[in-house]
Formats: structure tokens, sequence, C-alpha cells
């Protein structure tokens, strides 16, 4: 009588197999998480500095229109076209930066009514505060939209005719309705430190 044998993988084998399949998928599953973490990252990072551009570029846009126009308060105090303190007192009306713009054209082409906007930190979010009259009636509020997430710092300093840096605008020294330039710095909460600076007349 002949012994068969009969093909096959032992027990050992079949071990070692799923063993060096094991190591290659948690290999392969930690590469494909690096790699998704990285993206999320750069998507996150992309989103940031897309913000950050949109920010200053409307900035630019808004001071190259500035106006010297004051305008009467809620509480019926007349207030320069032009404000800047170094940092907002914390009310619903209250901004760091405010000032008269004009408002634009619309579709046809005629002048729309000039603007008063603002900007100011609270609660480590840029807002941007935009009042629907020059003058406010009582108890008036702006609309106010969020500009900026994970801001630590707003700093704004201001260029007298005497080419000095103030803090605040008004500065204590008469000067013209509206400073010459306008510094802004911001400090994320990630660590960058970024400065530009605007020139209005």
């Amino acid at each position: 009588m002949k012994n068969t044998r009969h093909s096959g993988f032992t027990l050992i084998e079949l071990l070692v197999a799923l063993f060096v399949f094991a190591i290659l998928a948690v290999t392969a599953y930690r590469g494909l998480n690096a790699v998704t973490q990285t993206r999320t990252h750069l998507d996150q990072e992309t989103r940031k500095w897309q913000a950050l551009e949109r920010f200053f570029a409307r900035l630019d846009g808004e001071t190259a229109q500035v106006l010297p126009r004051p305008v009467r308060t809620a509480n019926g105090v007349e207030a320069p076209a032009w404000i800047g303190t170094p940092s907002s007192i914390g009310s619903l009306e209250d901004a760091q930066l405010a000032f008269t713009r004009h408002g634009g054209f619309d579709a046809s082409g005629a002048p729309l009514p000039p603007q008063r906007i603002g900007y100011r930190l609270r609660l480590d979010k840029l807002e941007l505060l935009h009042w629907t009259a020059l003058d406010s009636a009582p108890y008036t509020v702006p609309k106010v939209d969020v500009v900026l997430d994970e801001v630590n710092a707003f700093n704004l300093r201001y260029l007298s005719s005497s080419f000095a840096w103030e803090a605040q605008w008004p500065p204590q020294a008469p000067d013209a309705h509206t400073p010459k330039a306008v510094e802004v710095e911001l400090i994320l909460k990630s660590g960058e430190k970024l400065t530009r600076i605007f020139s209005l007349r």
C-alpha cells in the first residue's frame, strides 16, 4: 500500500502568514492615517490663511474709502469720523476701531449712502460691526459678524500728521479727522504675528 500525502499549509505556516499580514495592515493603516492627518492639517492651514488674506484685503479696501464725517451715537453724543481705542469696553455697540466710509454703488451705478463700520476682538474672535445708519437712533445696536477665529491679540496704531504713532485716535493733541495711516497687528492663537500698514491719506 502506498502512502498518500496531501499538499497544503501547516498550522505554523498559517500563523506566520497571518502575523506578516497583520504587520503589513498596521503599517498601511499608520501610513494612511498620517497622510489623512497631514491633509486635514494642510486644509485647516489653507482655510486660515485664506481668511486672513480676505480680512486684510477687505480692510485695505475699506480704509481707502474713509470719509471725514462724524456721527451721532445711540446716546446722542457726537463721535469722530475715526475712533481708535486700545481695547473695547465690552458693550454690544462698542468697537476698538470705528470709522465712516463710502457706501459704494448699487447695480445701476448710483452712489449708496455712507456706512459706519467697526472692528473689535471679543472672546478670541475678530468681529465686524456694521451700523444701519450713520446717526444711530436710541438703543440701536450694530450687526455683528465674525471675520476671524482663534485671534489672541488685535493691536492698532495710528500715524498722526506729525508722523508720530499714536495708540488711540483722536490723539490728545489736535489733529485731522483721520490718521495718515493705520498699523494693524494680529497675534494668532497658533503663535503667528502679522502686521500690515494701510495708508489713508
